[in-house]
């Protein structure tokens, strides 16, 4: 085999691929946005445009005659039914994708364990259920399931972390008895793997550009957890903070944590588990408060070192997910100081303060000490904003090897292969 990674990360906007070679160096990277088809996320011609477009940039770029292993990444929850030749079915059911079917939900909650990642308004289990009966549909597969489907010809897998809200036990390993029972047929859902195990060779999709047949496919996983992977964080108690449109707090552990009334939940990661949340402050609110052409200016006036006082709780409608659970929750962002810049630094000691919360939240919940924080997403570039963090936290930061998926996914691949 190869000593090339490919990582395909597919997320709400668009597909990135990165190529890693044997010393962990990326030698290639590309990427397509949806809209350059006129699409939005949830067209699947668009998904497949947007890869062939991708792969066929990063062949241009550098040759892929040396891939030895590949693997996708995609939105954790999102799926779509397809038919036996794994062509889709109607269109797909994105992650943020509400069930409105009140007694399909209850019957989920009466029958999953309370750690479930399969509960709650956004199960992927409930779409699993709506998506089985649409004529023609032969499987229901994951977002990444099927695009890793695309380039083996297999389109019958999926991971243990793209699983895991559908109501995949990653402790036992399998489908458990009480998933049948919802109503959802299992032979209908995908066999599932460990993340990174090979599953198959390139398909003629993949060899168009230039992949080799040799070329190994391996399960992949999601978003999420392929973006901790791509920073470098490996051990006990490191964790990695996304400061994205919202904040996610992850953080390797040796047991699962779940804990819905936290919104706390575990992924499988080999022998040890990620363990986390999201909370729906972020920046988001602060996009929202102020002006994108004002941050710059506001930034220069933040003083770190001098908190303001102010005891913010920044969210942009009332309802919070993580470290506190309450769809009530309204946000706390008064008084308002005449000057925006307190306000400004105000606000960004709120997330801050959430942040720490959430770590201390894992850490009641028996999760390790906080090794050490790395940070990605535009908000993981603000020195001011970092300095607030580091003193509210109390943690070593450590730089993020990088922030790409699909940097994290391509390493998984290695991993998984047995490139290493």
């Amino acid at each position: 085999m190869g000593g090339l990674a490919l990582g395909i990360d597919i997320g709400t906007s668009g597909v990135r691929v990165s190529a890693v070679d044997a010393a962990g160096v990326v030698v290639a990277s590309a990427a397509t946005r949806f809209v350059e088809f006129g699409a939005d996320p949830k067209s699947l011609a668009a998904w497949r445009s947007a890869l062939d477009a991708t792969l066929a940039k990063i062949a241009a770029e550098h040759r892929l005659s040396d891939v030895g292993a590949l693997a996708v990444d995609g939105t954790s929850g999102t799926m779509l039914a397809i038919d036996a030749a794994g062509e889709p079915v109607g269109p797909p059911l994105m992650y943020d994708e509400p069930c409105l079917d009140a007694a399909l939900l209850q019957r989920i909650a009466a029958l999953a364990p309370a750690g479930s990642a399969a509960l709650g308004a956004t199960s992927a289990l409930a779409r699993a259920i709506a998506l089985q009966s649409r004529r023609g549909a032969a499987r229901v597969a994951h977002q990444a399931d099927w695009l890793a489907g695309l380039l083996s010809g297999r389109f019958d897998v999926s991971d243990e972390n793209n699983a895991l809200k559908t109501g995949y036990d990653p402790i036992a390993r399998r489908w458990p008895d009480w998933v049948g029972k919802t109503g959802v047929d299992v032979a209908r859902l995908p066999r599932v793997l460990v993340p990174g195990a090979p599953f198959a060779e390139a398909s003629a999709f993949a060899r168009r550009f230039g992949i080799p047949p040799s070329a190994r496919v391996c399960a992949g996983t999601t978003d999420g957890c392929a973006s901790f992977l791509a920073t470098g964080a490996e051990g006990i108690g490191e964790a990695v903070t996304a400061l994205g449109s919202t904040l996610v707090v992850k953080q390797l552990a040796r047991e699962p944590i779940d804990a819905p009334a936290y919104g706390v939940y575990s992924h499988r990661l080999g022998d040890l588990w990620l363990t986390g949340g999201a909370s729906n402050t972020g920046g988001a609110v602060i996009a929202k408060l102020f002006a994108a052409d004002d941050l710059e200016e506001l930034t220069a006036r933040v003083d770190p070192d001098h908190p303001t006082g102010l005891d913010y709780y920044p969210l942009l409608r009332a309802g919070e997910r993580f470290p506190i659970n309450d769809p009530a929750l309204p946000p706390r962002l008064t008084p308002v100081p005449e000057d925006r810049a307190r306000f400004f630094q105000g606000v960004l000691e709120g997330v801050a303060a959430i942040e720490a919360l959430g770590y201390r939240r894992l850490k009641e919940l028996g999760a390790p000490e906080l090794a050490s924080l790395r940070s990605v997403g535009r908000g993981a570039g603000n020195a001011a904003w970092t300095r607030i963090r580091q003193r509210k936290i109390g943690a070593p930061f450590l730089p993020a090897a990088s922030q790409e998926a699909s940097v994290g996914v391509a390493r998984l691949a290695r991993k998984g292969a047995g490139l290493d």
